[in-house]
């Protein structure tokens, strides 16, 4: 299916839109995948007592920042994440 199909039908800004639309998708679920492989590669850390887990949850904490700028995921959710393994981090500790 072409998505540009009818294009006299649509307005120039609607056809851009149709070509941001799966740019900027593609941009949020890397974002959003990112934040995952780190908090869960911190929470590994953590729970092995590895010598980087600080390291680990800053990286995590990292991820879930740029995660937010890009609208991967919302800030409440990045910061109850980044809350969950500061307290999980430190009760190890």
């Amino acid at each position: 299916m072409n998505r540009l199909a009818d294009v006299a039908k649509k307005k120039r800004s609607a056809l851009k839109r149709i070509r941001q639309a799966p740019r900027r998708a593609e941009v949020k679920i890397l974002a959003r995948s990112a934040s995952r492989t780190a908090v869960k590669a911190a929470r590994g850390a953590i729970e092995t007592g590895a010598e980087g887990a600080a390291d680990a949850v800053r990286a995590a904490a990292s991820a879930l920042d740029k995660a937010v700028k890009r609208g991967g995921i919302h800030k409440n959710a990045a910061a109850r994440k980044k809350s969950r393994l500061a307290r999980r981090s430190a009760k190890k500790s």
